[in-house]
């Protein structure tokens, strides 16, 4: 469908008007508009503007009220065409710089992502972790702790060290456990973990029976390796900030939201698609295409490790949310994790 075609004098009360509500969080009149954008038009003028921009579409009246409200399609003509995003200050570079700095391994970075987006812009801070068909095995050891325990050491994606303690069936001698892991680290190093349990189940169908129990062992120790590998699909933090929000505060719509941060799934779906876009990605209220999300912005970034995109940060918010602040927080947010996550 062709978009509608508004003249620089509607565009601009436009603009306006839509930094106006931002900022106030009440519909703004022409009296208001004729005031604060000193073009010398009268209010008159400017209601009939404002006319001509409602029935297009971009603005709405909210009840009964005298003044107007942008709508979705206002807030995106606004965020594609008239939006003035301010460079992140110095300080505020520093200052995530600074959180990022310091010497968490790279799981516990990716999860503190979300708070700290949670913290700079008071909305909601999301970070998708990354698949775990994406984290490549490196070395692995296991070692005999008695009562069924095994401690595993293993090596990740060049040079992350992760220690687990897992439960087996049964105890396993020392010499078990080594030949179990000299087997995985002669067969299976740089593969990723999710390829390596189907691997070993074709290869243990075709092998001959004395290599059995060798097989069976590295296949139990590498089924639970996976299984305490699971994470969430996404880290979500700040989700509250969301209720200091006055258009926010209507306790159905929030139960719905909320209902949609424990599912995750429609969430999940919404970042998946900005995995595969480059930049910064704006979902405005019902273009997510999710009915929980309808007064809801939703900003994203892609964050990399080395020169392959593994997950996405983003904060979601109200649609009245200051975009020209928010997607600079994202970006560079988004361009620091990966910096971590790809050491020289």
């Amino acid at each position: 469908m062709t978009k509608p075609v508004i003249n620089e004098r509607a565009r601009t009360l436009l603009k306006c008007l839509v930094e106006r509500y931002i900022r106030d969080g009440q519909p703004v009149g022409s009296r208001t508009l004729a005031k604060e954008m000193e073009l010398g038009l009268s209010p008159a003028t400017i209601r009939n503007v404002m006319s001509d921009l409602e029935e297009l579409g971009f603005i709405k009246a909210p009840h009964t009220s005298a003044g107007r409200i942008p709508t979705v399609q206002g807030y995106r003509l606004f965020v594609d065409s008239l939006l003035r995003v301010k460079p992140l200050h110095s300080k505020d570079i520093d200052k995530l710089q600074l959180e990022f700095n310091i010497g968490q391994n790279s799981e516990n970075v990716i999860n503190y992502a979300s708070s700290l987006l949670s913290s700079f812009t008071r909305m909601a801070g999301v970070v998708t972790v990354p698949k775990r068909g994406q984290i490549k095995l490196r070395h692995v050891e296991f070692l005999p702790l008695g009562s069924n325990r095994v401690l595993v050491i293993i090596v990740i994606n060049e040079q992350e060290v992760q220690n687990r303690v897992i439960q087996t069936a049964r105890s396993f001698s020392e010499s078990e456990l080594q030949q179990a892991a000299n087997y995985l680290n002669r067969e299976f190093t740089g593969q990723d973990l999710l390829a390596i349990r189907t691997s070993l189940v074709n290869t243990m169908q075709a092998t001959r029976e004395d290599m059995r129990n060798v097989m069976m062992t590295a296949i139990q120790m590498a089924d639970q390796v996976l299984e305490t590998s699971k994470n969430d699909d996404f880290i979500l933090a700040g989700q509250t900030n969301l209720m200091s929000y006055a258009e926010m505060g209507d306790v159905d719509k929030l139960k719905h939201l909320f209902e949609a941060f424990n599912t995750k799934q429609d969430i999940l779906h919404l970042l998946d698609q900005s995995i595969h876009a480059e930049g910064i990605q704006i979902f405005i209220g019902e273009e997510s295409g999710y009915e929980a999300l309808g007064d809801c912005s939703v900003i994203t970034a892609p964050y990399r490790a080395k020169d392959d995109i593994i997950g996405v940060l983003g904060v979601i918010g109200p649609t009245r949310m200051a975009y020209d602040r928010v997607i600079p927080i994202v970006d560079v947010t988004a361009r620091l994790l990966s910096s971590v996550l790809s050491p020289e």
